[in-house]
């Protein structure tokens, strides 16, 4: 599978962007699909993850009631909404297919594609 990541850009503090991840290859609604996010110098994080048909979303704490996930099956893709940003939210996204072989879909490793990114950058 191939996954394409869109939608990030420059916003101002307090702004908000919609993230797309379009995957390519195969569809993707039997398999949980994580975002991610990555700021120089710091190990690349989970921001949410969506489970594979029905579509129960996970949340990291730091991003619960700021951001949503959301899948469109018929489209093939995966939507990030974001929202309240902060310069603290400036980071390149990623978005990543899990892998089947794990029961959890926290970490990096249990996703086995990943797409090349999008840049999300804040301005205060």
């Amino acid at each position: 599978v191939q996954l394409q990541a869109s939608g990030g850009g420059l916003v101002q503090a307090g702004g908000s962007l919609r993230l797309s991840c379009e995957a390519s290859g195969r569809a993707i609604k039997t398999s949980t699909v994580g975002w991610f996010r990555q700021s120089p110098g710091k190990d690349r994080e989970l921001v949410a993850a969506i489970s594979a048909n029905v579509g129960v979303e996970d949340y990291a704490d730091s991003f619960q009631g700021r951001f949503r996930i959301s899948r469109d099956n018929a489209k093939n893709t995966v939507y990030l909404q974001t929202e309240s940003l902060g310069s603290q939210d400036t980071a390149v996204y990623y978005c990543a297919v899990g892998r089947s072989d794990f029961f959890f879909h926290s970490k990096p490793e249990a996703y086995g594609s990943w797409g090349p990114g999008t840049q999300v950058t804040v301005s205060s």
